[in-house]
Parts: structure tokens; C-alpha cells; sequence
């Protein structure tokens, strides 16, 4: 998978964080991800279609990290996992594959945007929308950790 489609999502993933939540996030190495198990307690997942590729994207957050998310950009203070942060991440989710779009629309790539899907539980998995590898990204922050998974037939 070309780098230059894959940093878009991250570029978004970081600026949105950062300007919706004061949050900063720091990328860790990229690895092949070779099961359905998500790294996170919740993940949001948004398949994208374009004239010459299928994929989809994935940002698991761990509880932590998520709790403080929803505090800082909305106020309020859940004690767990619940239908406000699971909202909160499909949101996010599609402010980062918006922003991505935009961006690699600038380089010639189009694709539509499904509508977000958000799993929440401990080990839950995450059942990507194509056949091509699978590229998952850590982040880590002092509130807690993040994963970015992006996956696309070419």
C-alpha cells in the first residue's frame, strides 16, 4: 500500500484530535495486521468506494483515551463506555475519513464514504471491507492508546 494514501489518514486522525479535543497523539510503528481482533475497547469502522478501489478504515480507542476524548470535546464525564462515546467515535471516524478524502482528492483519489459503524466490548473484532492488507498504526498518548487500521484491494 502506497504511503502517500495512507499518511492522509493519519495527517486527519492527528489534526482532528488536536483541534476537536486537545489531544496529541503520538504515531508509533506501522505493522501488517493479520487477525480481526481490535486493539481498543471501541472501534469505529467506515468502508470508502472509488472508481479503482474498495477499503475501509478503522480507529480503536482504548477506554481511557476515549473517556477523556468525549470530556474534552464535549464536557461531559461518562464513567464508561456508552452510547455518547460510541457516537462520539463514529463521529470522529468520519471527521477523519472526511478530512482524508479531502486531501487525497487534491492528489487525484476519489472515493465515496460509507456510514460509520462503531463496536464497542473488550476484544471485539473488525471485519474490513476488503481483501487487501491490512496496515494498522499505534498511537499513543499520556490518556491512553489508539489504533488506526486502513485497508484497501489496491
Amino acid at each position: 500500500m502506497n504511503v502517500d494514501f495512507i499518511n492522509p489518514f493519519l495527517d486527519s486522525l492527528l489534526n482532528v484530535l488536536s483541534t476537536m479535543a486537545s489531544t496529541t497523539l503520538k504515531p508509533g510503528k506501522p505493522a501488517l495486521k493479520k487477525n480481526e481482533v481490535a486493539h481498543g475497547d471501541v472501534s469505529g469502522l467506515i468502508g470508502m468506494v472509488g472508481p479503482n478501489t474498495k477499503g475501509s478504515l478503522s480507529i480503536s480507542f482504548e477506554e481511557s483515551l476515549a473517556l477523556q476524548i468525549m470530556h474534552r470535546m464535549l464536557g461531559e464525564s461518562p464513567s464508561e463506555i456508552n452510547e455518547e462515546v460510541t457516537d462520539m467515535v463514529g463521529e470522529i471516524t468520519n471527521m477523519v475519513t472526511g478530512g482524508a478524502k479531502n486531501l487525497l482528492g487534491n492528489k487525484g483519489y476519489e472515493f465515496d464514504m460509507a456510514t460509520p459503524v462503531v463496536v464497542s466490548g473488550k476484544n471485539h473484532s473488525i471485519s474490513h471491507m476488503s481483501d487487501g492488507t491490512k496496515i494498522m498504526i499505534p498511537f499513543t498518548s499520556p490518556d491512553g492508546n489508539a489504533v488506526i487500521e486502513i485497508c484497501f484491494d489496491k
